[in-house]
């Protein structure tokens, strides 16, 4: 089911009703239901947020589920923050996608359609999620718009793979497995796997499926121009990058509301400079930040956190 959006997520405190330099987020926002997005010239930069309402895919995986009511609660803390978004940066969100009656695989179909639809318009769509399921729609809709030929590399920030099988069923823990199984253009990096957190057995798909990836103990901004230069060489042969943070990744310190907390995860400010160093590579597309669950927060910390990093890429998207 498709939501169109609603302004009651976009409210805050007001410096400014005329000087654009002291706008919030809330200010700036735009209610843009799919579809009345305009089309936007080269010379127009316009940046289109969806919500994807689903946790269908952590219950399937047998996580604690909560996530598919993080996209308004991630409205709601970014748009009280100052927006730093050049003037000529149009802001709109387009609504959510709703996963109902346990039909994952719809819902992921429509998300596809609706990133598919916001990329023809050449707006740059940034997804809410939901569960880690997210990125699977997220990735359909990228491929209907490049279509087959595009060499795709997927960008996820995890403690996990997410390369179980699944013949019985998808779930959260699937899609990248899916994908590799189905699309020869597609190659994969990771960045904070955990070795507790993986199976042998997942290491070994990994292996065998010529996954990139980097230890969550490997990673630390000590070592972060190492990590870039990990990162700009896998994007090098690819026409295009879509980029997923699972928020799982971070330490439970930083982010207890997720639906499988990680004590020795990585650093905000870790995270926070990959994010950055993505999303002002030209090649990236599109990104999606799933896993955030407000039922298992902490006065909001994990929330606050996602705003944050969204903002982040904001900010810093190569538009």
């Amino acid at each position: 089911m498709y939501n169109k959006p609603n302004v009651k997520h976009w409210t805050g405190r007001v410096d400014s009703e005329t000087d654009l330099d002291s706008y919030r987020y809330h200010q700036r926002v735009k209610m843009t239901p799919i579809s009345e997005m305009p089309i936007i010239s080269k010379q127009s930069k316009m940046v289109g947020m969806i919500g994807f309402k689903c946790d269908e895919g952590v219950k399937r995986n047998k996580g604690r589920i909560g996530a598919g009511e993080a996209p308004d609660y991630i409205r709601r803390s970014l748009a009280k923050l100052p927006c730093h978004l050049t003037p000529e940066t149009e802001l709109a969100d387009a609504g959510d996608i709703v996963c109902e009656a346990g039909e994952m695989e719809t819902a992921q179909d429509q998300l596809g359609t609706a990133v598919a639809e916001i990329l023809e318009s050449g707006v740059t769509p940034i997804i809410l999620g939901g569960g880690h399921e997210t990125f699977y729609g997220h990735y359909l809709g990228v491929r209907k718009f490049l279509g087959s030929d595009a060499k795709l590399g997927m960008i996820n920030i995890d403690a996990h793979f997410d390369m179980r099988p699944y013949e019985k069923e998808s779930s959260s823990g699937t899609m990248f497995k899916q994908i590799l199984d189905n699309d020869q253009n597609c190659g994969y990096l990771c960045m904070g796997i955990q070795k507790q957190g993986n199976t042998k057995a997942l290491f070994e798909t990994a292996e065998k499926n010529k996954v990139d990836y980097i230890l969550e103990e490997e990673l630390s901004l000590n070592q972060l121009e190492d990590t870039k230069r990990c990162i700009d060489e896998f994007v090098k042969d690819k026409d295009f990058i879509i980029l997923t943070l699972c928020t799982d990744a971070i330490d439970s310190a930083h982010a207890p509301g997720v639906s499988a907390p990680s004590p020795f995860g990585l650093d905000p400010k870790l995270v926070r400079s990959l994010l950055r160093h993505v999303a002002a590579n030209e090649k990236m597309l599109s990104f999606d930040i799933s896993e955030v669950n407000p039922s298992l927060d902490e006065n909001n910390k994990t929330v606050t956190l996602a705003a944050h990093l969204v903002n982040e890429v904001l900010m810093h998207i190569s538009l």
